[in-house]
């Protein structure tokens, strides 16, 4: 694989593209410094343009429709939210080579939660818990819905098979019975039977900012939808964890069955996310570790409690 690159069929992209397409696109903004940012993310190349901007590119052909989504639903979903999101201002056409739709947006400062190590994450839980109700309640008529687009708000059955080969790929890097075990438990969760809410379908640190130790915005909602929310659950193991993770689940008030489907999509998020980013992202498989550690220290935990006898 090219150096640089996380996907085998990624395409090209460098300051030089960007600097080619906003200049027959956008001139306007093609004399600004441009700035590519090293980042966790798989998905889109990000480069920063002048002060108050960001673009991005999808890298890899299953991210190309996020760009038209959050187009036309961020703008709608901002006002309503207690903390930023990304807020596009233009989108870009194919073009100089380029195969794809892409977007510029409006600059959001801080830190991510990879990197925000001053965080005080029981109150990051407490602010990002608010910010998911929020998300929630808002009405979704017309919504992206999961069923359409395979995305995580689908039951956690759907995600069987995958999870299962990944377990099996992971033999001798963590203990696969364990995450066997845990997986099976998450599935028999029941499911949700309530109507379908909003969901931002990639809950992980690397989407959270933070600036002076403070949760400020919540960034790539490529994968937004209109479900299942137990996938947004996944940052209470990717993140938080003891007091933090509980004051998560106490803000969010999630019933058993929606933090076990939870724990089930951080683990399988994760267990995907290993052996496919393994030799090309370092800092996202490290968080990925984790995050199957605590999700399997968690599972015994619980286990535990619920063989007491009454």
């Amino acid at each position: 694989m090219p150096a640089g690159k996380m996907h085998d069929n990624e395409v090209d992209t460098d300051a030089t593209l960007v600097r080619r397409l906003l200049a027959a696109q956008f001139p306007q903004w093609a004399d600004l410094p441009i700035t590519p940012l090293d980042s966790a993310g798989t998905d889109n190349a990000i480069f920063r343009l002048g002060d108050g901007m960001a673009v991005r590119l999808p890298r890899i052909h299953w991210a190309v429709g996020q760009v038209e989504k959050e187009h036309r639903w961020l703008p709608q979903l901002a006002p309503l939210l207690p903390l930023a999101i990304p807020a596009p201002l233009a989108m870009g056409e194919p073009g100089e080579g380029y195969p794809w739709h892409w977007s510029v947006q409006r600059w959001l400062p801080g830190e991510n939660a990879t990197i925000a190590g001053s965080a005080d994450l029981r109150q990051a839980a407490i602010d990002l818990a608010r910010f998911i109700a929020s998300l929630q309640s808002i009405d979704a008529p017309g919504g992206p819905r999961a069923m359409d687009h395979n995305s995580r708000g689908n039951p956690l059955a759907t995600r069987d098979e995958i999870t299962r080969k990944a377990i099996a790929s992971l033999e001798g890097m963590i203990d696969t019975g364990a995450a066997t075990a845990a997986w099976e438990s998450a599935l028999h969760a029941p499911e949700w039977d309530h109507a379908p809410v909003w969901f931002h379908g990639d809950m992980l640190p690397g989407n959270l900012l933070f600036e002076q130790g403070r949760l400020s915005a919540i960034i790539d909602f490529g994968g937004l939808g209109v479900g299942d929310p137990a996938c947004d659950l996944m940052i209470a193991w990717a993140l938080f964890s003891g007091e933090s993770r509980e004051a998560f689940r106490a803000e969010l008030g999630v019933d058993d069955a929606t933090w076990a489907r939870g724990r089930g999509h951080a683990l399988s998020q994760a267990l995907l996310f290993v052996p496919y980013y393994l030799n090309t992202n370092p800092v996202g498989v490290r968080i990925a570790r984790r995050q199957i550690e605590e999700v399997l220290a968690d599972h015994r935990t619980s286990s535990r409690v619920s063989q007491r006898p009454g």
